[in-house]
């Protein structure tokens, strides 16, 4: 047994820095947090100043007991979670459960797991800080108030489902994403004319060059652009005034949590919680600091190792020394920026870190790299037959600097190669005549705010102060887990545009066309997420106020820093929260969530949409009716706001008969579980690609063939009466009665085709009185 138990929250951290400790240290992981509130009663005795009631979950009590033996065996534990308030708490969490004087057990903490960090710790422990444990205490605390105060109210008051909750952080989320689709959708595109000049001038040498010049502004309609391009027939044209500038670019700081994930996805196209996945593995094997912060400091030490690697590979001129300042002030986890601990090690060998890796390899180094250094040249050209001007401008690159190793991305204005080209300028002089090759005036639409990525809504919430570090991933991934937001993709639409072309003293008027709104990986609201939204704005708007989300956010810092007592702070809070509750479900009227469309031309009868038990739908006629009402599913792209009333009647096209198979009718049709097709009694779900509105029979018959003989190979035994089947699946026979699955005993797999009826009803009454043990769930950490 060694002399010092070191518990942390990780296994691979665990290994990790057991290699560095050497054997008079056991290191162990408590996989993440071993306690959590009691689901009855909120797990919160609010009468009593909000004490929380803790429990140990099942799936963590073999843990529990390995390490109290352990502790009991060991002459000092040492408690290594996480430098930040959960990690704090956890380590609270860990003294309490097995038994340790939290006034004497020794904290050790770090932000990298390298030989010298660790060992600093160990030489200078510290005690557990009880103002980062309340602060997380009472985020958890409010988070689970606000959770089963309002998800009951969800329940009763909305008539489409259940199964409805509500989050502080997350509904404001959402939000956000309502607000951006509703801006998008009530917005107007308004057209204008850029006219554009292509001119060809000779430098020094006599060689042709090509170059543009923008015109005067924008034309708002295209007889004022015509007006312009006609004033410029037979014009001649002369450099009137040249300016060149010198510009530099700086480097972006090194990455804190929230930039990571912005570059992340919009450079290898990560979402965020694959970021925060991928950079948790680098950080526990010991190849980068800490992922989780606000901070964008480097040490002292880093600074050095930076310089030196700027100095090996590009030379000095390259390096510029920088210290970069926090936006916000109260940054919670004050140490440093995310970057490799090892400046030397330029990438790893690990095949899934290596490209976050690089990008923070580069963006560090680049941090402490000199300004690129620009020539910016503006020249005004002069119309011989017009009072206007034309503006040709060009960047000349005179010294790269970090642009050697990084250039930051910036969201849907990537600039391209060609794009970058396009900026250079002849040596133009004063008085030069230059040639006019073209001149055209394109027709171009003001086009809507983007909808958000989950890189850029991270970025809205740190703006607005919504969330911390620990806070963005999980509550990204709640939202769409709880189906009120979706990321997809937008197919664009063809629009046609106006261009006018001046060229040999003649106007020639042309049009074009371009596929515009196409969209890929952005965050849709869903119906749901919309009324949810809707009802939570009107009756909690003090919760879904961005203002308030961040004071309370706030709040939490001054519970950090000892300046607000946390139970206070959860009380003023409870009061008004706890009213607004009470008024809601006595006053406010059940939501349907239905628009009503118009009234059907063949019955008269209201057409409506709404959310129905499975998602949102039309429905043509009321449930009093003596007819029953018709039902049809909305389709994925379309929305109970915006659905015309065409498109809703166009979904009664279904069910569709397309014609007979094997002397049987196919029909395509839209169920709980998608696009199906029906054969013989029997159901095949449709292939993505295929819509069930325009699909044949010529597509469905091939697939009916292939889905049936997949079927009919895996299918050992069936028991139609009792609807038991026994198939085979890829780890072997098993038996399906229902939708539910059920393992068959060892010693009978090699026999499922002689299981009877009754054995096969003994083995699932069997296997529901003695179910399977679940497995414990990955390690819980930083959750909202």
């Amino acid at each position: 047994m060694a002399k010092n138990l070191v518990i942390v929250e990780s296994p691979a951290k665990a290994k990790t820095i057991e290699k560095i400790l050497g054997s008079d240290f056991e290191v162990k992981s408590c996989f993440g947090h071993i306690r959590d509130l009691e689901k009855d009663d909120m797990g919160i005795d609010i009468q009593n100043n909000f004490k929380p009631k803790y429990a140990v979950p099942e799936d963590k009590e073999k843990i529990v007991k390995e390490l109290k033996k352990l502790a009991k065996d060991t002459d000092e534990v040492w408690l290594a979670t996480d430098e930040d308030r959960e990690g704090e708490a956890i380590s609270w969490h860990l003294c309490e459960v097995l038994g340790l004087d939290p006034h004497t057990t020794k904290r050790i903490v770090f932000h990298e797991i390298t030989k010298p960090a660790i060992e600093r710790a160990v030489q200078q422990p510290r005690l557990l800080d009880m103002n980062l444990v309340n602060a997380q205490q009472a985020r958890r605390i409010l988070d689970r108030i606000v959770g089963f105060e309002l998800s009951p109210v969800l329940w009763r008051k909305m008539s489409m489902r259940n199964s409805l909750s509500a989050g502080r952080v997350q509904s404001v989320a959402v939000r956000l994403i309502v607000e951006r689709e509703r801006e998008i959708n009530a917005f107007n595109a308004v057209s204008s004319f850029r006219v554009e000049a292509f001119f060809t001038a000779k430098d020094p040498q006599g060689k042709s060059m090509s170059f543009k010049a923008e015109g005067p502004g924008r034309f708002k309609t295209a007889e004022d652009a015509e007006k312009f391009l006609t004033q410029c027939i037979g014009a001649a044209y002369t450099v009137k005034d040249i300016q060149v500038k010198p510009g530099k670019k700086s480097p972006a700081a090194p990455f804190t949590t929230s930039t990571l994930q912005q570059e992340a996805s919009r450079k290898l196209g990560y979402s965020v919680s694959k970021t925060m996945l991928l950079a948790q593995k680098l950080y526990e094997s010991g190849k980068i600091t800490y992922m989780r912060t606000d901070s964008v400091n480097l040490s002292d030490t880093a600074l050095t190792d930076i310089k030196q690697a700027i100095d090996k590979n590009w030379g000095e001129k390259y390096h510029q020394h920088r210290k970069f300042k926090n936006k916000n002030e109260s940054a919670q986890e004050a140490h440093e920026a995310i970057r490799p601990t090892y400046m030397e090690n330029s990438s790893v060998d690990d095949s899934d870190t290596k490209r976050l890796y690089d990008l923070i390899w580069k963006r560090t180094i680049a941090s402490q790299m000199a300004d690129a250094e620009l020539e910016k040249t503006i020249a005004k050209i002069d119309i011989s037959t017009n009072h206007e001007e034309l503006t040709a401008s060009g960047e000349v690159l005179k010294f790269d600097g970090f642009l050697k190793v990084y250039m930051e991305s910036r969201d849907d204005e990537d600039l391209t190669d060609e794009e970058e080209q396009e900026g250079v300028l002849p040596p133009l002089q004063v008085k030069q005549v230059v040639d006019l090759k073209e001149m055209k005036a394109t027709e171009r639409f003001t086009r809507p705010a983007p909808r958000y990525t989950e890189a850029s809504l991270v970025k809205k919430l740190e703006e607005l102060g919504i969330g911390r570090p620990s806070t963005y991933a999980p509550t990204i991934t709640t939202i769409q887990k709880r189906t009120y937001v979706e990321k997809r993709d937008k197919e664009g639409v063809k629009r046609e545009f106006r261009i006018l072309v001046l060229k040999a003293d003649k106007i020639n008027k042309l049009t074009d066309a371009e596929n515009t709104g196409a969209e890929k990986s952005k965050l849709f609201p869903s119906d749901l997420g919309m009324i949810v939204t809707d009802f939570l704005n009107q009756y909690f708007d003090s919760v879904m106020d961005y203002g308030f989300t961040a004071k309370i956010e706030e709040e939490f810092d001054e519970i950090a820093h000892g300046k607000k007592v946390w139970n206070k702070m959860l009380n003023e809070f409870y009061q008004p929260f706890h009213q607004d509750v009470a008024n809601t479900l006595e006053k406010a009227e059940r939501v349907k969530g239905e628009r009503f469309l118009g009234d059907d031309p063949e019955t008269g009868k209201p057409v409506v949409a709404r959310m129905g038990r499975y998602g949102p739908m039309i429905q043509i006629g009321k449930a009093e009716d003596e007819e029953k009402p018709r039902f049809a599913k909305l389709k994925a792209t379309q929305s109970i706001e915006t659905i015309s009333m065409a498109d809703a009647m166009e979904l009664f096209r279904l069910p569709r008969a397309l014609g007979m198979f094997e002397d049987q009718e196919v029909t395509v049709n839209i169920g709980r579980f998608g696009p199906y097709a029906q054969h013989d009694k029997k159901f095949y779900s449709l292939k993505k690609e295929m819509d069930p509105y325009t699909v044949e029979l010529d597509e469905i018959a091939p697939l009916i063939v292939e889905k049936r003989t997949a079927k009919d190979e895996r299918t050992i035994k069936i028991f139609e009466k009792e609807k038991i089947q026994i198939l085979k699946g890829p780890y072997g026979p098993y038996i399906k009665q229902g939708l539910k699955n059920y393992k068959i005993p060892k010693e009978r797999i090699d026999h499922a085709a002689d299981i009877t009826v009754e054995e096969a009803k003994a083995i699932i009454e069997d296997v529901k009185a003695n179910p399977p043990k679940k497995k414990a769930p990955a390690r819980k950490k930083k959750t909202e």
